[in-house]
């Protein structure tokens, strides 16, 4: 009885065997320290543009400047990922995002009233994220045994969702308590931590040994091995399924108000709405043992999408709220999913000299597609109806990612295999 209560333990909650192995953990408590604090200043930099112009023109205006840099770097710093000792490069880059952190601090504190220079730090501090997040994802699979990937993934998907949940409740909780300004502090505060940490990280360089400068040369041999690697494209592209046609979050604030009864200020229907999918992604990540027991990868990604569009199509029909905040919550609970076997067969089917710019091109989906949504969401919202565009919009993923697999059937075909 012991033996099988050990077994359905193991089965459900998530797998930590990955913590087990040192250099691994310090890496993992980083990437906790970095989620929770880069959404305070997610949160911070918006409010505080907000504070000095008075308009959310200008707050898009920061988000749109700051995405450049994003995939610009993101290209890049995958490439320079991939011929340098990416220790190094994750204690550069680690540092810059806490200076620019201060400078933020600074700014705020010292009242300058400057938006440019909002932004521009915003930016800058975008650039060092940009080049870390490649570096750090190529990390992963030095670090632990081919067999731990899936559960390695699991885990870091799963701290970034808890961060995406925490760090706005901590960043409403400080703001009237403490002010704006110390966010950013505490961000630079807590990102020495990460610096300690990548610092007791073991060397990575190149596995040939030769440390290069990396130029667009690199940046395009990154994109000419993703469109060889069939495996690899067809998971870069049913995440970009998912994100353009199944993300409706432009679409929350008058759904909000015109579905679920907010007031026209904002009220609880619209935090219930941004919370509920990070929320499920974080209950399925804790949840999320039996992932290391799955072999057929790719069926299993291609069915967490499937799944991700039947839930953005529940919520698109939902008239409660709380039917519409379970179907979310699925929804982030199959988005988890997706990104675990995602992020398990790039680290395996890519190679070692290749991982760093495919954790790249991976950051400029991530940050590109959502946006794109927001675009096609908004747009279809209000040509539409709000139901109609979040429902179709959740059947194009599901349509699109069955042709997808149709084309590219080698996505189905993949099976995990320790030896990858």
């Amino acid at each position: 009885m012991a033996t099988v209560g050990r077994s359905a333990r193991s089965t459900f909650v998530i797998d930590t065997r990955p913590l087990k192995i040192v250099a691994y953990r310090r890496l993992w408590i980083s990437t906790i320290i970095t989620a929770v604090g880069s959404q305070l200043t997610a949160v911070a930099v918006p409010k505080q543009v907000y504070d000095l112009t008075g308009s959310s023109a200008w707050v898009g205006i920061a988000a749109g400047v700051a995405l450049v840099p994003l995939l610009v770097f993101g290209l890049w710093g995958g490439a320079i990922a991939d011929t340098v000792d990416r220790r190094k490069l994750l204690l550069v880059t680690n540092v810059g995002i806490a200076v620019s952190s201060v400078l933020l601090w600074a700014q705020a504190a010292m009242n300058i009233g400057s938006v440019w220079l909002v932004i521009a730090l915003l930016g800058l501090q975008q650039v060092f994220f940009a080049a870390n997040a490649p570096a750090r994802s190529a990390s992963i699979a030095r670090l632990v045994p081919a067999e731990l990937l899936p559960s390695a993934a699991a885990l870091g998907s799963t701290v970034m969702q808890f961060g995406a949940v925490l760090g706005p409740l901590l960043a409403g909780a400080f703001i009237p308590v403490v002010g704006l300004s110390t966010l950013y502090l505490v961000d630079a505060i807590a990102l020495t931590a990460t610096v300690y940490a990548v610092w007791k990280l073991p060397s990575m360089p190149p596995l040939d040994g030769v440390v290069r400068r990396a130029g667009l040369k690199d940046v395009l041999a990154g994109f000419t091995y993703l469109w060889a690697q069939k495996v690899l494209m067809a998971s870069m592209l049913l995440d970009i399924i998912a994100m353009v046609f199944g993300m409706p979050r432009a679409l929350f604030p008058e759904m909000a108000q015109h579905t679920f009864g907010d007031p026209a200020g904002g009220g609880f229907a619209l935090g219930v709405l941004f919370a509920a999918i990070p929320v499920g992604a974080v209950i399925c990540g804790l949840t999320s043992g039996w992932i290391s027991n799955v072999s057929r990868h790719g069926v299993a990604l291609t069915l967490a999408v499937v799944g991700w569009g039947l839930a953005i199509m529940g919520f698109g029909l939902a008239g409660s709220l709380w039917v519409a905040a379970a179907f979310l919550a699925l929804a982030g609970a199959a988005d988890m999913v997706s990104m675990a076997f995602r992020g398990a067969i790039l680290q395996s089917a890519a190679t070692d000299e290749m991982r760093g710019r495919m954790q790249g091109v991976f950051i400029v989906v991530v940050a590109g597609g959502p946006r794109i949504a927001d675009l096609l969401h908004g747009t279809g919202g209000a040509a539409f109806g709000t139901a109609a565009a979040v429902s179709v919009g959740g059947l194009l993923v599901v349509v699109a990612s069955v042709a997808m697999v149709a084309l590219l059937p080698a996505i189905w075909r993949y099976r995990f295999s320790s030896a990858s």
